[in-house]
């Protein structure tokens, strides 16, 4: 009869195993499963860490959030945090914003905030306001990666010298080897000749640029550590802005974080293996915030 009620307690403990539901799984570069305190361990050793993100994940932004506080823990006004969601013309409201010295009303009215500013990227911004930390604008206007798309870099030119000051140096580098920017190129051929590398010039610029103010903005040097917000794109296999921050830095330790989605979790796939130093693997059924 022991048996009996023995048996039956290791089934109820399978059955309910069965039944987890786990929201994500943290894998290293080679595939192996990590906790996220080693995640936060490495991030604070580094000098620069950039959060690749899917912008409508929910489970991404509330790991933003927690690797955020656990790193000001660590580090305290020496953390900087940066975000591909402004763009550089926005850095003064963003700014006078955190200082106190404009209300919420006049950043929900004056900055072209993404739809899912107030569930995703607020947090993060009322947290670093809250704790007296400086955030970087760190992205060029749209408008001006649209039109080095449409007309060819030799367009910006002829942008006034305070445009100009808002983006990467115009002789900015382009490395046309890399695996990101040709998937891209193949992707924009169908639009015409010579298109699909417009299309990625145009994504190597907001790269550049991206690089560009996470190293040179006005509290860098009084800051050890800057973290970044960015769409994922931007820094898988160790590419986009990861390259830029290395061309002009090579010694700077650089700490790269994606996240991608399977309908199985409980492996990460081939295709990601190296996307970067840490991947967060979703479900791919994850209920989306916007």
């Amino acid at each position: 009869m022991k048996y009996i009620f023995f048996i039956a307690f290791i089934f109820s403990i399978l059955s309910i195993s069965a039944q987890d539901l786990p929201a994500y799984k943290i894998y290293n570069a080679n595939g192996k499963e990590v906790t996220f305190k080693s995640m936060v361990k490495s991030a604070n050793a580094a000098q620069t860490v950039l959060f690749g993100e899917f912008h409508d994940n929910p489970i991404t932004h509330w790991l933003q959030l927690e690797l955020t506080q656990q790193m000001f823990a660590a580090h305290g006004n020496n953390l900087q945090l940066g975000f591909e969601m402004f763009e550089q013309d926005q850095q003064g409201i963003l700014s006078a914003y955190l200082s106190g010295t404009i209300p919420s009303e006049k950043l929900k009215d004056t900055l072209r905030l993404w739809p899912n500013y107030a569930t995703d990227y607020a947090p993060l911004v009322e947290f670093a306001k809250e704790k007296g930390l400086s955030c970087v604008a760190s992205n060029i206007q749209r408008k001006y990666a649209s039109l080095l798309f449409k007309k060819g870099r030799a367009a910006l030119d002829t942008l006034p010298e305070a445009i100009k000051q808002q983006m990467t140096p115009l002789n900015f580098a382009f490395d046309t080897t890399l695996s990101q920017y040709q998937d891209m190129k193949k992707m924009g051929a169908h639009m015409g000749p010579g298109m699909g590398w417009r299309m990625v010039e145009a994504q190597a610029i907001k790269d550049a640029t991206m690089a560009h103010f996470i190293l040179h903005n006005p509290w860098r040097q009084s800051k050890t550590v800057h973290l970044h917000f960015n769409g994922a794109y931007h820094s898988d296999f160790y590419q986009g802005i990861m390259w830029y921050l290395a061309h002009e830095v090579a010694t700077l330790k650089v700490l790269t974080i994606s996240t991608v989605s399977q309908e199985n979790i409980q492996k990460l796939e081939k295709e990601h293996l190296g996307r970067a130093d840490f991947i967060i693997c979703v479900p791919s059924n994850m209920t989306a915030t916007h």
